[in-house]
């Protein structure tokens, strides 16, 4: 059967986080360098095997000061650990447009498995002839799984950032080209 190759539009994609901050809102961030790539049997999606990795460098929070720290050994570790990886493992078809991703997540040299949540936006074609699907993806995860650790505890009791860590992306394929098996 013929595979088709889908390469991330990095304009129309992002990989985003949010964390709760002193347990009452959010910060959101992103890493903004990263690249994935999609193989499939035909178009079908539940086919998918999916690699993506991200620079960690390029996280960013909208506040300079912030992003240093979380770049530095309190958190991510980026010069010993500059690179983030996602490879898939399978994915499962709930409904229509709903799937569980399943995959192995690579951070801080720590590699562990994780489930997540893929809304299928369609396939279309797109104004210069080529074709491409969009797909929201988020899950959570335990941040102190990975070795992110740092937190401190505030006067009343509590803590200056949860445990947990949400997932959220807008991702964008381009098909690149199919190939047949000999």
């Amino acid at each position: 059967m013929a595979t088709t190759k889908w390469v991330l539009d990095p304009t129309h994609s992002e990989l985003g986080f949010k964390i709760k901050h002193l347990m009452i809102s959010h910060v959101s961030g992103t890493l903004k360098n990263f690249k994935a790539e999609v193989e499939t049997v035909g178009e079908d999606f539940t086919t998918a095997k999916i690699n993506l990795s991200a620079d960690m460098a390029s996280l960013s929070t909208n506040n300079e000061q912030r992003d240093a720290h979380l770049r530095n050994s309190d958190f991510f570790e980026v010069e010993k650990y500059p690179e983030l990886k996602f490879t898939s493992t399978r994915l499962e078809k709930i409904d229509g447009e709903t799937f569980s991703l399943f995959g192995e997540l690579t951070l801080k040299g720590v590699s562990r498995p994780v489930k997540l949540q893929v809304e299928y936006n369609g396939v279309t074609k797109d104004p210069w002839g080529g074709e491409r699907a969009g797909f929201v993806v988020t899950g959570k995860i335990n941040r102190s799984e990975w070795g992110v650790n740092f937190n401190s505890v505030l006067e009343t009791g509590g803590v200056a950032l949860s445990e947990e860590l949400r997932i959220f992306s807008e991702i964008q394929v381009v098909k690149q080209g199919v190939s047949v098996a000999a």
